[in-house]
C-alpha cells in the first residue's frame, strides 16, 4: 500500500509554467506505472501521462510536447512539469499508482489557467 500525495497546482496565466510533485510514502522504485490524471468540471477523468519504471513514457495527445513527467526514485516522488499553459489544462490533477491490481491515488491538486 502507498499513500501519495500531490502538491504544486495554482493559479497561473495562459502560457504560464507550472511543476507538480506527487510525494510516495513508501519507495517507488518498484512500482510499475506511475502516472497523472486530472479531472475537469463536469468531466470524466482523463490520463495525462504514465511512466514505467524502465523509464518508459506516455502521453494524452492533448499535451504532448507541453508536458513531461518524470519520477525520482531516490526521492521517491513523481513529477510533472507543466509548460504553455492552456485554460483548457484547467482541473484536479491527481497522481496515480499502479501497484499489481490495485489503483492508488492522491487527493489531487488544483491547476487553474486564466485566459
Amino acid at each position: 500500500q502507498v499513500q501519495l500525495v500531490e502538491s504544486g497546482g495554482g493559479l497561473v496565466q495562459a502560457g504560464g509554467s507550472l511543476t507538480l510533485s506527487c510525494a510516495a510514502s513508501a519507495n517507488i522504485f518498484s512500482i510499475d506505472v506511475m502516472g497523472w490524471y486530472r479531472q475537469a468540471p463536469g468531466k470524466q477523468r482523463e490520463l495525462v501521462a504514465t511512466i514505467t519504471r524502465g523509464g518508459r513514457r506516455n502521453y494524452a495527445d492533448s499535451v504532448k510536447g507541453r508536458f513531461t513527467i518524470s519520477r525520482d526514485n531516490a526521492k521517491n516522488t513523481l513529477n510533472l512539469q507543466i509548460n504553455t499553459l492552456e485554460p483548457e489544462d484547467t482541473a484536479v490533477y491527481y497522481c496515480n499508482a499502479q501497484i499489481f491490481s490495485n489503483n492508488y491515488w492522491g487527493q489531487g491538486t488544483q491547476v487553474t489557467v486564466s485566459s
